[in-house]
């Protein structure tokens, strides 16, 4: 499954298009627009990266914090290091296992996604801000037959953005 998305800088240049769209035969089942009266971004399914990162992240440091604290834990106990005195034997245990608990935190947040989340990244969510800006996405789905036919029907509209992607998920 192929996608072509265009942005377009308003309702009416987007409403133009998916009319010649639909009048050269395109299926109106896999033509969409995205914008401010019509499908919003959540409607149409296209994902919030930083939604995703977060939601990674959460599932690693649930993991990553508890082994994290174990791992410091029994780091501490094999060594003997005496690193806080003033803690006594237990304590500097404990505080090793909260240093490891940290560490396992960090990692979530790198492994997780949490770095795509700090700097930004994927595609979404520069589509996302056009439709906060009050741009209209037209986004066709179908072989690629049929988004090589919607691309050249979409330039004559001269889109501001026109990109094609293929689907990881189909073969």
């Amino acid at each position: 499954m192929n996608y072509l998305v265009a942005v377009l800088p308003d309702r009416i240049q987007a409403e133009a298009a998916y009319v010649a769209l639909e009048k050269e035969g395109l299926p109106t089942g896999q033509v969409a627009i995205l914008g401010k009266g019509y499908k919003s971004a959540d409607e149409y399914g296209l994902i919030d990266p930083n939604e995703q990162a977060r939601k990674q992240a959460r599932l690693m440091a649930t993991w990553l914090v508890p082994f994290g604290f174990a791992a410091g834990f029994t780091f501490s106990s094999i060594t003997g290091l005496d690193t806080f005195a003033w803690a006594g034997e237990i304590g500097n245990h404990v505080i090793g296992g909260l240093l490891g608990a940290i560490s396992g935190a960090m990692g979530s947040v790198f492994v997780g996604g949490g770095v795509g989340l700090i700097f930004g990244g994927g595609d979404a969510l520069p589509y996302r801000n056009r439709l906060n800006a009050g741009k209209y996405l037209i986004v066709v789905k179908g072989s690629d037959t049929l988004t090589r036919q919607a691309t050249r029907i979409l330039r004559q509209f001269e889109p501001e953005n026109i990109q094609g992607y293929a689907d990881p998920n189909t073969v």
